[in-house]
């Protein structure tokens, strides 16, 4: 028996959409880490600010397209400039949210060695900008479909016509 049966069926949906957007999180997540590490043992090395902003970029980019294409499908669609202009800028509050981090690690507490910038870029941060981008995504991005019209209502009408 599977217990999702025994939630609400609100409650089954939002289980659902975590689940769907933790998995492209999880995805973008390694794409994100890959590129700053990258970045940061390579040409960016003294500018891990730079190098973050660069890799979150990236993997917001690819994370936009997956959930709208994905975890987010069913939900209205309101045109991909107005979609993505939004996404963008709740992208950015996210990002803010994790250079705060990473800044804090780096230059409050000096802690610049590359476990230092990865634990609070990459731990921190990420799971800070998170919390608020699924809370955004959902709220302001993603619009909930127009409720399919009651089959009974439709019926009625049917009968009257």
């Amino acid at each position: 028996m599977n217990p999702l049966r025994l939630l609400p069926r609100r409650v089954q949906a939002l289980v659902h959409e975590m689940a769907k957007f933790g998995t492209v999180g999880a995805f973008n997540y390694v794409i994100d880490v890959s590129i700053f590490n990258a970045l940061i043992v390579g040409p960016l090395d003294n500018r891990p600010i730079t190098a973050k902003t660069i890799s979150t970029v990236i993997a917001a980019t690819s994370s936009y397209f997956m959930n709208r294409h994905w975890t987010w499908r069913d939900r209205a669609r309101s045109g991909l400039a107005r979609e993505y202009g939004l996404f963008i800028v709740l992208s950015a509050v996210g990002l803010a949210i994790t250079l705060a981090c990473l800044g804090f690690g780096e230059y409050v507490l000096n802690q610049d060695s590359w476990l230092a910038r990865n634990f609070w870029g990459n731990v921190v941060g990420v799971a800070a900008g998170m919390v608020w981008r699924f809370w955004s995504f959902k709220r302001w991005v993603f619009l909930p479909a127009e409720p399919a019209p009651d089959a009974d209502e439709d019926a009625a009408h049917a009968a009257l016509v």
